[in-house]
């Protein structure tokens, strides 16, 4: 079923007016969560292994593959 777009901003609104410190921190309120779901991911990207490699190991082999092509230029 289809709900429509001003239900759904309703609704979301409501949401986001349960998080407290409206007025004394605005916007800023949702600043922790933004933190936590960023530390998240870095735990994500350097310790889980997709196949045999984390995000990190296939940083590093590019990083070193490009600075191998730039020293053989």
């Amino acid at each position: 079923r289809c709900l429509p777009a001003m239900l759904v901003s309703e609704r979301v609104k409501r949401l986001l007016q349960l998080v407290p410190g409206q007025r004394r921190f605005g916007f800023y309120r949702f600043l922790p969560f933004f933190f936590v779901l960023g530390g998240a991911m870095e735990w994500f990207m350097i310790n889980v292994r997709i196949g045999k490699e984390t995000f990190y190991d296939v940083y590093r082999r590019k990083q070193s593959e490009r600075l191998y092509e730039a020293r053989m230029e």
